[in-house]
């Protein structure tokens, strides 16, 4: 009995095998819809096009961008969730991938089990910005200041659960200052704002804040990542300029449905991995701020992992909650 069951299932692992070497070897056979969670013109969907003409090209299909906007990036998450694992469907999400489950409780997917990683693709640095009134210039005196006045400073965000919320909450929590927050339905109402000086600070994405810092609208106090940005050289780091260890990266990743077969998921690994490798892609990553970064689905599977169990904690700890 025990070596009968066993040659079934050898003989199924084979079959499985085969129909999946089947799979990869038509792949694709159709156009591949891209699904981007957010609503064009951002970072994101700016990352989507660009690799998706590279990819249109080496694939010999068209990759068509479906912007699906909502709920943090939830519902175009779902859609991919529940499409067919067959290489035809993507998803490019941002670190609320591994946010949302913890302020979502309802969430119609598991972030994790329900997606196949591919690779990362990109990050974009959070830029600190305050308004020109603001008696602070670095970390430490808006530090200073902040502790001085409990209470009194305010931030803003594109609203609760976001990046530059989340950002802020991390700040609020390793300096031990209490900076009020004042959500937004989006980054430009929180932006316009700011500008305006009914709000002090925000943590905005480097590539929304680059042109308002650049006309002196706003002041760059800090970037959000380990390093430099290349963007604003001059411009230091949290880490190093009064809260050693705040580190917080935008990261940006791909993710098929799970149980996609491997052969493809490998196939796709390795075409993005040589799109984010040419010259026009690079460039158009970095006007928007974007470092490009390849991985392996493996890393990508252990940056969800690490970041999903870190933001948890966060949103226990900051008791923060979904709009």
């Amino acid at each position: 009995m025990n070596r009968t069951v066993f040659t079934v299932l050898a003989a199924s692992a084979l079959i499985s095998c085969s129909v999946d070497a089947a799979a990869a070897e038509a792949y694709p056979s159709q156009p591949i819809k891209w699904v981007v969670p957010f609503p064009p013109g951002g970072a994101m969907d700016t990352m989507a096009r660009t690799l998706g003409e590279s990819l249109s090209v080496s694939m010999k299909q068209p990759v068509v961008v479906e912007n699906r906007p909502g709920a943090g990036g939830a519902i175009g998450s779902g859609i991919v969730a529940r499409a067919a694992p067959d290489g035809h469907t993507m998803l490019i999400v941002s670190v609320g991938h591994a946010v949302n489950p913890s302020i979502y409780p309802k969430l119609q997917y598991d972030a994790t089990r329900d997606f196949e990683p591919v690779s990362l693709v990109g990050i974009v640095p959070n830029l600190l910005v305050a308004h020109p009134s603001v008696k602070a210039n670095n970390v430490k005196e808006l530090v200073a200041l902040a502790k001085a006045r409990p209470g009194k400073l305010t931030y803003a965000s594109a609203g609760n659960g976001t990046t530059v919320h989340l950002a802020a909450e991390l700040f609020n929590s390793m300096a031990g200052v209490d900076i009020v927050h004042v959500p937004y339905k989006g980054s430009a109402p929180a932006v316009t704002d700011l500008m305006g000086g009914q709000v002090d600070i925000m943590f905005d994405s480097l590539s929304s804040a680059k042109p308002y810092v650049e006309s002196g609208r706003l002041k760059a106090l800090a970037v959000t990542t380990a390093k430099r940005s290349s963007v604003f050289p001059n411009v230091p780091t949290i880490s190093e300029s009064g809260l050693p260890g705040y580190e917080l990266s935008g990261w940006y990743a791909v993710f098929v449905p799970a149980r996609t077969p491997k052969p493809i998921v490998d196939r796709l690994n390795a075409e993005l991995v040589k799109a984010l490798k040419q010259a026009n892609v690079r460039a158009r990553f970095a006007q928007i701020g974007a470092e490009p970064v390849g991985s392996s689905p493996q890393e990508l599977a252990a940056t969800l992992k690490t970041e999903t169990a870190r933001w948890a904690q966060i949103v226990r700890e900051r008791n923060i909650k979904a709009d």
